[in-house]
């Protein structure tokens, strides 16, 4: 992938200040955008953006295609008339640092409810909505009959629906009998795209990309596997057959099992990946570049029985990986494509990787002591990379430093001695270092541009609860920050400064 020399801050939009409990795409989102351009940054990287399920995952969605609906602006619905000043005068009073998933839910989808009873009061909204259903009815309508049977049934997964509509064999009577909620799974969509376009063309005026993700697998639970049922690794009970996950480690004697539904690659390659070329197409309206993550599973996947208490029991299997991305850049032209290629990693996913030109990443608290592996490092980095201090599923930078002063390990001073650095602002040196680093992208998280500590932690793998619910506000954000951040991507030229033209001189012959 070419791109010029850039930086850019990882924030989701749920981290993003605001008075409805989590943060969104309203004035606060476009405000950060405003904080970009003012810090000189050109790339915004978020998670993925779909409705989340059990645990608040973003990697765990109900869809690959849908928007969260957690996401969509109460202020932007009061200013489209779908909600009254009365309906935003007194919402509930919510921790400003954390989610409250459960509670925000609740008041959310209540405002929503109230937005769609208005909206079909609306003609011109309706009509637009319509449009947007026939431009996304490859995916939307499964999707939000699935929802909607999701809400019939209490809720639970799709294996414990009514058999009729579980295994789809009636779904014209289910059609008619959920039309309405059909109608506002539809609206919630719809608003949700209306709102994030308006977002990325906000963020395009001032020159700022979008790093979006895309998780490898699908969850369970989702309408694209109930819908899909051939495509993946389940029976024809519903039950699944093989999951996916990783083998044992150094970090655990009995690997992980997360227990997505594998692929059926030789069935979707009849079609030529059809369902993945309509995925990544259809991400790629929403974001400019995206960031695979484990990408090593289009090399090889470590496969597990679906009954297996463990990811011992597995073995990797060959994916189509080179044959994949073939026919993904033959439907969609020269991919703008990360790859996330941490943990078990070959040379044969290197190949992969570097035959088709997408960036790899390095994370600097990896290569930090002297056991970390030095790849990870500055002086190792080439310019087709991403560099990060951390990612989401570690601590932040502050808090590894802190945590490893208590340890005594010996990482801190170690690293006191490798960026030469005996103040107090260790963070904002390795924050410096990674603009220096040759990669072509830079990209920090916000935990670590306001170099918090492991409260502001975002994900704690293999913990089930508290994650995914750290939040910001403008108050933490010192006034000569964006300034700071702005002289640091003028002096390591990301973007590269202009340069002036050659001067031309004539030669006389002899």
């Amino acid at each position: 992938m070419n791109i010029e020399r850039s930086a850019g801050i990882l924030l989701h939009p749920t981290s993003l200040p605001g008075k409805f409990g989590i943060g969104d795409l309203g004035p606060s989102a476009f405000h950060f955008v405003d904080f970009l351009k003012a810090a000189g940054q050109t790339l915004w990287q978020v998670f993925p953006l779909g409705p989340t399920g059990y645990g608040d995952s973003p990697y765990q969605c109900f869809s690959a295609f849908a928007g969260n609906p957690l996401l969509i602006s109460p202020e932007f619905l009061q200013r489209d008339g779908l909600l009254s000043d009365k309906d935003l005068s007194n919402p509930p009073k919510y921790d400003e640092h954390k989610i409250d998933f459960g509670s925000v839910i609740e008041y959310k989808t209540k405002l929503l409810r109230k937005a769609f009873e208005n909206f079909k009061k609306i003609k011109s909204i309706e009509t637009e909505c319509k449009d947007f259903l026939t431009a996304n009815n490859f995916w939307l309508e499964d999707y939000a009959l699935f929802m909607s049977a999701k809400a019939y049934h209490g809720g639970v997964q799709w294996a414990e629906w009514d058999e009729t509509i579980a295994f789809r064999k009636d779904l014209a009577s289910w059609k008619k009998k959920l039309e309405n909620e059909i109608n506002y799974q539809i609206f919630i969509q719809h608003t949700f795209n209306k709102q994030w376009i308006a977002l990325r063309e906000y963020a395009h005026q001032s020159e700022i990309k979008i790093i979006g993700d895309l998780p490898i697998f699908i969850a369970y639970d989702s309408a694209d596997l109930w819908a899909n049922k051939e495509l993946f690794t389940v029976r024809k009970d519903g039950t699944l057959e093989l999951v996916a996950g990783v083998p044992p480690d150094y970090f655990s004697e009995t690997g992980q099992l997360w227990g997505n539904p594998l692929y059926k690659w030789k069935e979707m390659e009849k079609d030529d990946f059809l369902w993945w070329r309509r995925r990544i197409s259809n991400l790629l309206t929403m974001v400019d570049i995206v960031r695979i993550d484990h990408f090593r599973g289009f090399d090889a996947y470590w496969e597990i029985p679906g009954d297996a208490k463990t990811a011992i029991d597995g073995r990797w299997v060959k994916a189509p990986g080179h044959k994949f991305f073939n026919s993904i850049k033959k439907a969609l032209g020269e991919l703008p494509i990360i790859a996330e290629d941490l943990g078990v990693i070959t040379d044969s996913v290197e190949e992969l990787r570097d035959h088709f030109g997408f960036p790899g990443i390095k994370i600097l608290q990896f290569g930090l002591g002297e056991d970390g592996d030095k790849k990870f490092l500055p002086h190792n980095h080439i310019k087709n990379c991403v560099v990060h201090t951390g990612s989401h599923d570690n601590e932040t930078t502050r808090g590894f430093l802190e945590s490893e002063m208590q340890k005594n390990s010996g990482i801190y001073e170690w690293a006191q001695a490798y960026f030469n650095y005996y103040g107090e602002s260790m963070t904002y040196e390795m924050i410096r270092s990674a603009y220096q680093s040759p990669a072509n992208i830079c990209v920090i998280p916000m935990q670590d541009i306001l170099n918090l500590g492991n409260q502001a932690r975002m994900n704690f793998p293999g913990k089930l609860g508290g994650n995914w619910a750290w939040r910001f506000t403008w108050d933490q954000v010192a006034n000569d920050l964006a300034s700071w951040y702005k002289q640091m991507t003028i002096m390591f030229e990301r973007p590269p400064l202009k340069k002036n033209e050659n001067a031309i001189i004539e030669i006389a012959d002899e």
